[in-house]
């Protein structure tokens, strides 16, 4: 006899298939009677847990958000105290790579959301990427002011980093026209060290 969910349980399952179904057809193109029945529920029991899809949407985000931040605090926070540019840069890049290559379906769930325009498109920037960028760009003005980066703007730089391995990312996890398990330990420590040889003071 199967045993029952936990209400918990129940909805966590929801929000994970709520997470491949929007990253299939989009948050319009996705109904509630298919997200009920991707989990095994009606749909009123479907509205016990979320009353809205709006609801769910925010729930996801809300998740993956926090799994997102607790990742980059495991592996990377360390690493902001040190001086070492290089190890603090390759950790990062490998954080980068690994948020769409462990989680493609949410990847796609986000592009999605930003192409249908809709209003919660912005959720995901506000909870989980302006953070994200604002503590790679504080790291930046620190060693900035110790004299060992050049004088830029923080927030550009931290910007240029990320985009730099998240489009070699997306090349792999969503256009698939590059291997990310065959290059990825040549091509980060080289972008890295192109990056860091753009950004450093010559003087140092």
């Amino acid at each position: 006899m199967r045993q029952r969910m936990s209400s918990e349980e129940r909805k966590a399952a929801i929000v994970e298939a709520a997470v491949r179904l929007f990253a299939e057809k989009g948050f319009r193109g996705t109904t509630t009677r298919e997200l009920a029945a991707a989990v095994g529920v009606t749909e009123p029991v479907l509205y016990q847990h979320f009353q809205t899809k709006r609801d769910l949407y925010t729930a996801i985000i809300d998740r993956k958000s926090q799994e997102g931040l607790e990742k980059f605090r495991s592996r990377v926070e360390r690493y902001l105290q040190m001086e070492d540019d290089r190890n603090f840069f390759l950790q990062l890049a490998d954080l980068i790579i690994d948020w769409y290559s462990d989680d493609p379906a949410y990847s796609r769930l986000l592009l999605f959301s930003g192409l249908e325009g809709h209003e919660l498109a912005e959720l995901s920037y506000e909870r989980q990427a302006t953070v994200f960028l604002r503590i790679v760009a504080e790291y930046i003005e620190r060693r900035m002011k110790a004299g060992v980066l050049k004088s830029m703007d923080p927030e550009l730089a931290a910007r240029a980093f990320i985009g730099m391995f998240s489009h070699y990312a997306l090349n792999g996890v969503i256009f698939r026209c590059v291997d990310l398990h065959a290059t990825r330990s040549t091509v980060i420590p080289a972008l890295v060290d192109i990056y860091l040889d753009g950004i450093r003071n010559p003087q140092e």
